[in-house]
């Protein structure tokens, strides 16, 4: 079965050609030299495990040859005790080696992982927004576990195959050099063909993982809340049925011819295996009764055979092994090599104590083309767009004293939610400056931006967690009492108490086992426990009826009293007390002024007021 595993291994491996660059190899050891002492113990003992499977066949022919020869019974109780002994160490060494394999492979793996994991959070927003998922995931699963093998499987498999394969041949040539020729013949038989078949069966097993993929992503889309509401409102459970099906069927079809081959191959194997055999004992035995060859030294050379197969059809498919595992380091790699777009500077400064100020002056900004930050296979896509984005932000300049309130208001599209995200340092702006406390946040530290400025966003996510993990999402530190009262600011104390395990429930996938406005209010008690001194609040009642909106405006203004705040607004009735009101379009500043002073002033804002109360007077009509 050895034989076979390696064999197979290296029949299903895709048959890639990829260059062994000295940078990859050089990044490879950089993350295998915290596992140098383990690997090095490891190679010795799997070359010791080599040398222990060629002698008990030796000593077997010993214990055949005094048998033959009528030896003294202390010769054949030597040998028995030797083989004894060597079966012995040679399972310690099986299980010291496997722990060390493991030890390594699993080591390799969090390191990869974790390299992985903090590098993609460090990644801009842009590039969460263009990569898939699924194939983001991948390269934490498959690819890592991919990268591992080659430690724990390809080099130590390689290194013992050749001192096995070297040793056995060694001894087989010093019995009998025309009986080891004539064993090796064979040998073509089923290597040229395993082979040549083996892009064939690469491809079958690619497009299996492709259809195998494309039901995940399926299952993944469809069984969500979101998604499987979508499916059962427009009624094409039916359709959706049909093209799983399609794909999982295809799969099963795969799946026997490749069970097929398995058996063909298997047969094959054994068969050559046999043959083999039969020739060792065939010429062996007539070399015997010659004279011309000891019966233990046949006995060796049958055992001894069984030694030889196995690592000649592994190290047949070494090189395609070796070349698929540089592949998996290189996808990871490709992660590792996008670099982040947004990097604190040397010597980041923390945000100036006390109240905080917010400018703009003379913004200007692009969303970055995919080239910048994105990967082709991560999108799945042939190639990226290297063009650039569109300029959205046109010299955008304003300021917020301490403790006031900014809004934002304007058509959708026209750059509002673009100036929330460069505040918070989302992306940079390609010209012009962002200022807090008349510090360019480029040249803030990271961490205290996010300790500064907190945001409200327009969906209210959460994730599939307690309430208490949401809430402490923003300060881990919280006490039992800070939670509640932020939940009761924000109208919700009563819900949560009211829920089955308080704040240990758990609110289901993006929050979904509650109403629109629980999230919503929930995030916002999130913003109250973080304490930020500017906030930043995104379409935040937009989906809230109105006596929940009435609450938590009063729950925000609480919140806000002493603070600086960037309200972006839908609903204009609840921004008309605000210090400064912005009407953008088409990434410009049109208008700005007080409530009162736009409504005179007749433009772009007393149209967008007079609209939405016309349209409010016609629903209360209605109603």
């Amino acid at each position: 079965m050895t034989a076979w595993n390696s064999m197979y291994n290296a029949m299903h491996a895709q048959d890639e050609r990829w260059p062994f660059s000295r940078a990859t190899l050089r990044r490879i050891g950089a993350f295998a030299r915290p596992h140098r002492a383990m690997l090095a113990w490891f190679l010795v003992l799997s070359v010791v495990s080599a040398v222990l499977a060629v002698a008990a066949p030796m000593l077997a022919g010993r214990v055949v040859d005094a048998i033959v020869h009528h030896a003294a019974l202390s010769t054949v109780l030597t040998s028995a005790a030797l083989i004894a002994a060597i079966a012995l160490a040679d399972a310690g060494l099986g299980l010291l080696t496997r722990w060390l394999s493991a030890s390594i492979g699993e080591g390799l793996i969090l390191d990869l992982r974790t390299a992985v994991f903090d590098h993609v959070q460090r990644m801009p927003v842009a590039f969460f927004t263009r990569t898939r998922t699924g194939a983001l995931v991948s390269r934490l699963n498959n690819d890592v576990i991919g990268a591992q093998r080659a430690f724990s499987n390809t080099l130590s498999g390689v290194v013992s195959n050749i001192v096995t394969l070297a040793l056995t041949l060694a001894v087989m040539v010093g019995i009998s050099w025309q009986v080891t020729l004539l064993t090796l013949v064979l040998l073509p038989m089923f290597v040229l063909p395993a082979r040549r078949m083996g892009s064939r069966m690469a491809r079958l097993e690619r497009e299996a993982a492709d259809h195998n993929a494309a039901m995940g992503n399926q299952m993944t889309e469809r069984f969500s809340a979101p998604g499987a509401t979508l499916i059962k409102l427009f009624g094409r459970p039916a359709r959706e049925s049909a093209e799983f099906a399609m794909r999982a069927r295809r799969v099963r079809d795969i799946g026997v011819r490749t069970a097929m081959v398995r058996s063909v191959f298997l047969t094959a194997l054994t068969l050559v295996s046999a043959l083999a055999l039969a020739i060792v004992y065939a010429l062996g035995g007539f070399y015997s009764l010659q004279g011309r060859l000891e019966a233990g030294a046949v006995v060796a050379l049958a055992l001894l055979l069984t030694r030889l197969y196995a690592p000649l059809t592994a190290l047949a498919g070494a090189r395609v092994e070796v070349m698929s595992a540089l592949v998996s380091f290189e996808r990871v790699f490709e992660v590792l090599d996008l670099k982040p777009m947004i990097e604190d500077r040397p010597g980041a400064l923390p945000v100036p104590d006390g109240p905080v100020s917010v400018e703009f002056e003379g913004v200007r900004f692009a969303y970055p083309s995919a080239d910048k930050v994105s990967l082709a296979s991560l999108e799945e896509v042939a190639g990226l767009d290297t063009r650039g984005g569109a300029e959205v932000l046109h010299e955008v300049s304003f300021r917020a004293e301490p403790g006031q309130m900014v809004a934002l208001v304007g058509s959708s599209g026209a750059g509002k939610s673009t100036i929330a995200q460069l505040l918070v340092r989302l992306y940079d702006v390609d010209a012009g400056a962002v200022r807090l406390s008349g510090v360019d946040v480029r040249d803030l530290s990271s961490d205290s931006v996010r300790e500064t400025v907190g945001m409200v966003t327009q969906d209210g996510h959460l994730f599939h967690e307690s309430v208490r993990s949401n809430l402490t999402l923003a300060r881990p530190e919280a006490s039992e009492d800070e939670i509640w009262d932020a939940l009761r600011r924000a109208r919700l104390d009563d819900l949560v108490a009211a829920l089955p395990d308080g704040l240990d429930t758990v609110v289901g996938e993006r929050g979904y086992r509650l109403s629109g406005g629980e999230r919503q209010r929930l995030t916002i008690a999130r913003l109250l426990l973080a304490r930020p001194r500017v906030v930043i609040l995104d379409e935040a009642t937009a989906h809230l009826d109105s006596t929940s909106e009435a609450a938590v405006q009063e729950a925000l203004g609480e919140a806000l009293d002493g603070r600086t705040a960037v309200i972006i607004a839908h609903r204009l009735s609840t921004i008309r007390s605000a210090d400064l009101i912005l009407v953008v379009e088409d990434g410009r500043v049109v208008e700005r002024g007080t409530h009162d002073e736009l409504l005179a002033a007749g433009g772009r804002y007393e149209e967008l007021y007079r609209t939405q109360f016309d349209q409010r007077l016609t629903l209360d009509e209605v109603a």
